[in-house]
């Protein structure tokens, strides 16, 4: 595998090292059980998905948040 340097992906364009950080999540994303949780993490995402099972109307679906978080940016 080739090396690049930070000096490297700092010479890249904006969208090139977009598409660089988009690449490298996707990598990771493919392997999730790579990823482990702590503890703390865990538990919070417990706790989340609890409070959601809970009372699941409370929450905003993906379509307001993300129209919401484009019109603010």
């Amino acid at each position: 595998m080739a090396k690049i340097s930070i000096a490297d992906i700092m010479e890249m364009s904006v969208s090139e090292r977009i598409l660089l950080v988009q690449d490298l999540w996707d990598s990771i994303a493919a392997a999730p059980e790579s990823v482990r949780l702590s503890e703390a993490q865990r538990d919070e995402l417990d706790s989340r998905l609890e409070g959601y099972h809970r009372n699941p109307e409370i929450g905003s679906a993906w379509q307001e948040v993300k129209a919401r978080v484009s019109k603010e940016s």
